[in-house]
């Protein structure tokens, strides 16, 4: 990588994404002492791993990584149909087990569907820049999005099916779709949400909303978990109750606190000053996407920047909401924080691509 190449890297979100991961490590440590630090030993390497694995990413041409995206995204629509026929775990069909090592298929087909969507509609807008208003044009977008979605809603996997739809939400409004579909998108939502939730959705995510809406209805079975991690976040209080002395956290009755609830653990062991610095840094962190998005050097590297900033927006809005209470339960990781390989790697991929983009522009060039 050239020396102008390394002065126009946004090194700022690199740092973002490293004190995020570190407070990740510092909540497992604190969780995980009942099982001999077990998760935060593995997460130690997956973050080791993950950082090779992004600086990789980040010295390889995006456009190359593009031009390759379409072979990536078909083995891995293979590998999506393959997981469906593996031991479900808690109720998902999403894992491979290879190891010591969970692998999630869904959760690296994010990189590969914006990578080929951003192929798709950069070729699209090569003959012209209102192509992506027309009719088949769209139909195509949609059949790319669809296929991966469908696959991931079959393990069931909703809240990251949600995340691929807001990813691409984003890159059609950086293409210059025009409103009016979004404007019909939206109607069409708000009309087949009361009819998915009656005919199409299973019983078990039809309960999750319910206990969204009312979780005391249910204290001791499925409005369990989010009464607990309301607790958790109140009893923190400014400063928390110090690591290890988390009374949801430590006496068990936080589930899963490593996963999905792990915001809860930092909420009531380091209290609202560190969980409040986290939203702060995720706040920064989504900007700075937004940032290299505007000032990157092509249409390829712009819808690139969008997809990933959408995919981070969701999955920060989802998490931290559903542990609040805000939003249904969907089991969706708090980037870089989270417990887990998967979800882990791909984020420090997204990160190395950023810097990637952020790396190829020109510093004359702010404003498009």
């Amino acid at each position: 990588m050239r020396k102008r190449e390394l002065k126009n890297i946004e090194w700022g979100l690199l740092i973002a994404a490293i004190i995020l991961s570190l407070i990740g490590l510092i909540a497992l440590f604190s969780a995980t002492q009942e099982s001999e630090y077990d998760e935060f030993n593995k997460q130690c390497i997956w973050l080791v791993i993950s950082i090779v694995i992004m600086i990789v990413f980040m010295l390889i041409d995006y456009e190359l990584l593009v031009k390759i995206s379409p072979i990536f995204y078909g083995i891995f629509v293979i590998l999506l149909i393959g997981v469906l026929f593996t031991t479900p775990v808690n109720g998902a069909s999403s894992w491979y087990g290879i190891g010591f090592f969970s692998f999630q298929p869904g959760e690296f087909m994010k990189i590969f569907v914006i990578l080929s969507l951003a192929l798709a509609i950069t070729k699209i807008q090569s003959k012209g820049k209102k192509e992506i208003n027309k009719i088949s044009k769209l139909l195509i977008i949609f059949a790319m999005l669809g296929l991966p979605v469908l696959l991931i809603m079959k393990q069931p996997d909703y809240g990251t099916a949600v995340a691929f739809l807001v990813a691409t939400t984003i890159m059609l409004i950086t293409a210059g779709i025009d409103k009016k579909y979004i404007i019909i998108a939206s109607i069409l939502v708000i009309i087949t949400v009361p009819i998915l939730y009656k005919f199409v959705l299973p019983d078990h995510a039809k309960k999750r909303i319910d206990i969204f809406l009312n979780p005391e209805s249910d204290p001791r079975g499925s409005g369990y978990n989010i009464i607990q991690s309301k607790l958790a976040i109140g009893a923190g209080g400014l400063t928390g109750m110090g690591l290890f002395k988390g009374n949801q956290t430590q006496l068990g009755f936080l589930y899963p606190k490593t996963t999905d609830f792990i915001f809860s653990v930092i909420s009531e062991e380091m209290g609202f000053v560190v969980a409040g610095t986290v939203i702060i840094i995720y706040v920064f962190l989504v900007t700075k996407c937004l940032y290299i998005a505007k000032t990157a050097k092509d249409e390829t590297g712009e819808l690139i920047a969008s997809g990933i900033t959408g995919i981070f927006l969701f999955h920060v809005l989802e998490n931290i909401g559903m542990v609040m209470g805000l939003l249904p339960i969907t089991g969706v990781p708090l980037p870089f924080i989270s417990y887990g390989g998967s979800s882990l790697i791909t984020d420090f991929i997204c990160i190395g691509i950023l810097l990637n983009i952020s790396s190829k522009r020109q510093k004359t060039i702010f404003v498009k």
